[in-house]
């Protein structure tokens, strides 16, 4: 029979686990919820700048192929040589975003398989391949594996991603890419779908996908343009890049939280559970010692005789 003393101890460090788990599920699910609220006022945002691109894009003729060069804000992490004379197939730049903390199962895994995939399938294309991973994590995972990173960021823990984040890279990116230094950004991330459901997914953010604008009669009244239809295209293009980002990271971050909520459900779930088996266990053992010990008292009393 196994020592009361060490069932004891065992089962009062399951119930020192169970309060912490209780409140990492509790915090996973307020972030999920947040993730999932700003998720739609993103979207309402999209929307809107979708309105404002079908009542411009009409007045720009012809459609431009590539957005007006415009300044660079901010010191980009990425360099590249001259594209007079360079060699080789296109160059692109692959942004993994991950998470930057634990307790969330396969998530970081998941997509960086993905990513071996995609650099193998760019590899066998001819194309140049700058990596870019976001997220403690997954940089870590990547750098084991032995992928080099030319740039690697971090997340916050306690809140969503930043939209200045999302920004910065996008202007930075863009910057390049009006230069003719830069071709494509595909982003690989956890795309959401329900709670603890994602899946890896790589989506090309530039060249843009605008929104298709439907040829249908003008509207009345006709929309006011007070500025140059090209520059205020090119701006609410770049706006619509940004927030096309920012969404695609708050979306890891919905799919990161629930897939954490969920492990923390069942882990909380799994304690409870120990938590009732250990109890009956030790007293189980309890009620056997308490027996042997009465039997050895009323033995050494000469109240039992032999059978």
């Amino acid at each position: 029979m196994e020592d009361p003393e060490r069932l004891r101890i065992r089962l009062d460090h399951i119930r020192s686990v169970e309060p912490i788990l209780g409140a990492l599920r509790t915090i996973a699910l307020g972030s999920w919820h947040a993730a999932l609220k700003r998720m739609a006022n993103v979207r309402c945002y999209e929307e809107r700048l979708k309105a404002i691109l079908s009542a411009v894009l009409p007045h720009v003729q012809p459609p431009p192929r590539r957005l007006p060069a415009f300044r660079r804000t901010a010191r980009s992490p990425l360099s590249f040589p001259p594209s007079e004379g360079r060699e080789g197939g296109a160059r692109v730049v692959a942004l993994v975003i991950g998470s930057e903390r634990g307790l969330c199962g396969r998530f970081n895994t998941a997509v960086v398989e993905r990513t071996e995939q995609y650099l193998a399938e760019q590899t066998v294309a001819g194309a140049q391949v700058t990596l870019m991973a976001l997220g403690t994590r997954v940089c870590r995972i990547l750098r084991r594996r032995q992928q080099p990173l030319a740039w690697a960021g971090t997340l916050s823990v306690t809140t969503l991603p930043s939209c200045r984040l999302a920004f910065d890279l996008t202007r930075q990116w863009l910057a390049h890419y009006e230069e003719c230094e830069l071709d494509a950004v595909d982003l690989i991330y956890n795309a959401y779908h329900g709670m603890g459901q994602y899946e890896p997914t790589l989506v090309r953010l530039i060249p843009f996908a605008l929104p298709a604008v439907e040829a249908e009669a003008s509207p009345w009244p006709p929309p006011i343009i007070e500025t140059d239809p090209l520059s205020l295209y090119a701006r609410v293009a770049r706006q619509w890049v940004e927030v096309s980002l920012y969404g695609l990271m708050l979306e890891s971050a919905a799919a990161e939280h629930s897939a954490r909520f969920q492990l923390m459900e069942t882990a909380t779930q799994n304690a409870e559970r120990l938590i009732e088996e250990w109890t009956l266990v030790v007293q189980m053992v309890r009620q056997q010692t308490i027996t042997r010990e009465m039997q050895e008292l009323a033995a050494g009393a000469g109240l039992l005789g032999p059978r």
